[in-house]
């Protein structure tokens, strides 16, 4: 796609004076949602094995939070943020400011707000004015979030690109939060996958992406774009690291997988140990 192709040609900037990242690699659970049911605390370790030393959270496998931090402190894992879906976030907010302060988490994240209309009884595709709302209902949702001690997230699928009476939602989205209140988690896979290019965001306006989700994308036979081991893909995440000056923390997500998970979750953590930014 277009927009690969212009991170992948990034790639040839200067690498003079490159050195290794020096974040903490971390995870956003969602890879391993088909093994933490049967062996959480062995999936953990595992995790813990393989390089990963932070995560974030996507669901919480019916664990009180005490039990939910113990896992996590006795894996050797720090879990700093969680996504909930904004129908969550508005149905459910205190719930889960509360979870979210039991577990000494930095960042509540909104996953999606697909799908939400400002009208409850409205039906079809979401218009301008619904995603005028749902930035609305973000800051107000960021304001008790902030008064909680912890920071709003936005995340992004595909949706959140669409180009409605001529504006980029996203765009839009950016524009219309509180950049004290609501910050951003720029999935870089699927900002691809929308043909969008990471780095025109980045560049804009760094300040406003605290979180990434580092995600590798490859055509299937169908050409639908889907995630793979980092390296594998169309994205080179140099350019793209060096541009995020104002990230605090990454996850690696992997949604899907042709090999082992755990070997895969493997191959992705060493791509970042060794990448030079």
């Amino acid at each position: 796609m277009q927009a690969a192709g212009m991170v992948a040609a990034s790639a040839a900037a200067s690498q003079i004076h490159s050195a290794p990242l020096r974040m903490p690699i971390g995870l956003q659970l969602y890879s391993v949602r088909n093994q933490l049911p049967g062996d959480f605390a062995g999936t953990l370790a595992q995790l813990h094995s393989a390089g990963y030393s932070v995560v974030e959270a996507a669901g919480y496998f019916d664990r009180s939070a005490a039990d939910f931090r113990r896992a996590m402190d006795t894996a050797g894992l720090r879990c700093v943020g969680t996504h909930h879906t904004l129908s969550e976030l508005e149905t459910h907010l205190d719930q889960w400011i509360d979870y979210a302060r039991s577990l000494g988490l930095e960042y509540i994240v909104c996953s999606s707000s697909g799908g939400m209309h400002r009208d409850p009884a409205a039906k079809g595709p979401q218009t301008l004015d619904d995603w005028r709302w749902v930035a609305g209902e973000l800051n107000r949702i960021g304001e008790k979030v902030k008064d909680a001690g912890m920071t709003l997230g936005v995340h992004n699928h595909v949706p959140e690109f669409a180009v409605l009476d001529g504006v980029v939602v996203y765009d839009e989205l950016l524009r219309l939060t509180d950049p004290k209140l609501v910050t951003f988690e720029m999935d870089c896979g699927w900002v691809v996958a929308s043909g969008h290019n990471p780095l025109d965001y980045l560049r804009k306006s760094p300040e406003r992406f605290q979180l990434m989700h580092v995600k590798d994308m490859i055509a299937g036979a169908s050409g639908q774009m889907h995630s793979t081991e980092l390296g594998r893909g169309t994205i080179d995440y140099a350019p793209i690291m060096r541009a995020a000056t104002g990230l605090k923390y990454y996850f690696i997500e992997q949604e899907e997988f042709e090999i082992d998970a755990m070997q895969a979750l493997r191959i992705d953590s060493e791509y970042m140990r060794r990448l030079n930014v």
